[in-house]
């Protein structure tokens, strides 16, 4: 098995976090909608957040493979958690690669959730087409002026800080945008009210909007007009985060269902022994499979320092699809219990839906991928 002895550790120690606390309390914070802190500050301590970020900055300096199996364990207990997971990895990760010394130093706070982020992109005229930004900032002196609104940002209801693109020049396009990281209590900050999503309800997402907001010259992450190629070079591993989270969402629908087959009966058998649904268990477990052998040969790239691109887009988008495939068999498994709100699948079945939009949808993956196909090949 090409899983070393600490991979194996890291995993189990999050696969029993997920099974202990994170997967009972999954159903109430469905219900609830709440942020849960307390879960957070307990995978602090145990150093399950920024996976990546090297012992010299205060992480754990753990590989991307080791990243995928822990954001799959802890979606097993409930998605919403493992994207917190992810968005601190990414933001952790800009900053490794990309800050000064001062905002390096950020990342005791961020990782320990003292201090809780935001990654700001998407406008409304700005999805998957990251050109149609119109968030600007403008040099006031030897600081910036930041105007301008963000949606569906994750965290956004609760953040302390947000790691911002915006436009620095309005005729370079792509080449015209930079990151900033800014204070959202400052002045002119506006938040909009949460957002009530259809899965991962846990999770906060909401709008903030920014209004002649005065930012110091250091809140500028990195070189100027490189924010695109700053964002563009987290992707991968994004993409390698939120593939592993679709697999262990599709994981834990297969346990519910395999569970369920055995103990429900039906004319004096159980389910399981029916060839209908055995052929439906059988789906599920060879495609979970494929996806996560997917997702962890994508995370081996980007390890081995390869070209990433299409192995990552290619977990992403098979493994969100059989996400929501499965999960979509696990509630058939359940009869009509699995449409009924309290019951698991019900529940995975919705947070597995936004797997194939958020990260780039999967219409995009397949663009992506043929792009790499028509470049390298079909062995590029």
């Amino acid at each position: 098995m090409y899983l070393t002895e600490l991979h194996e550790q890291v995993r189990d120690l999050a696969r029993q976090f997920s099974d202990e606390v994170i997967r009972p309390a999954a159903e109430a914070l469905d219900h609830d909608e709440r942020f849960p802190s307390e879960i957070y500050d307990e995978m602090a301590k145990l150093g399950l957040f920024g996976i990546g970020v090297p012992e010299a900055l205060g992480g754990p300096g753990f590989d991307s493979l080791t990243y995928a199996l822990v954001m799959e364990e802890l979606s097993r207990g409930y998605a919403s958690v493992a994207d917190q997971c992810g968005l601190v990895e990414l933001i952790a990760t800009l900053l490794v690669r990309h800050g000064t010394k001062e905002q390096q130093a950020l990342l005791g706070d961020i990782l320990g959730m003292r201090t809780k982020v935001a990654y700001c992109i998407t406008e409304p005229e700005a999805g998957s087409d990251v050109n149609g930004i119109r968030t600007t900032a403008e040099r006031d002196g030897t600081g910036w002026v930041l105007n301008g609104g963000k949606i569906w940002i994750h965290n956004a209801p609760v953040a302390d800080l947000g790691f911002v693109l915006a436009r620095t020049d309005k005729s370079a396009g792509h080449r015209g945008m930079s990151i900033f990281v800014v204070d959202l209590h400052a002045a002119g900050v506006e938040r909009g009210p949460k957002e009530h999503k259809m899965g991962q309800r846990a999770s906060q997402v909401g709008a903030l909007n920014f209004t002649d907001v005065r930012l110091p010259a250091t809140a500028r992450l990195g070189e100027e007009g490189r924010g695109f190629h700053m964002m563009m070079s987290v992707l991968d591993k994004g993409r390698v985060g939120i593939a592993a989270l679709a697999v262990g969402i599709a994981q834990a629908g297969l346990e519910a269902a395999l569970d369920y087959a055995g103990t429900r009966k039906q004319f004096d058998r159980t389910i399981g022994e029916f060839q209908g649904v055995q052929f439906l268990l059988a789906d599920m477990a060879k495609d979970i499979e494929a996806a996560r052998l997917l997702v962890h040969s994508a995370a081996s790239h980007i390890d081995r320092g390869l070209d990433a691109t299409k192995a990552c887009s290619m977990a992403k988008c098979f493994a969100a699809d059989i996400a929501v495939a499965r999960t979509a068999d696990a509630v058939q498994v359940f009869g009509g219990s699995g449409y009924i709100r309290g019951f698991e699948v019900e529940r995975l079945y919705r947070d597995a839906k936004i797997c194939q939009i958020y990260e780039g949808t999967n219409q995009i993956q397949r663009v992506i991928i043929a792009r790499e196909l028509m470049k390298k090949g079909a062995r590029g």
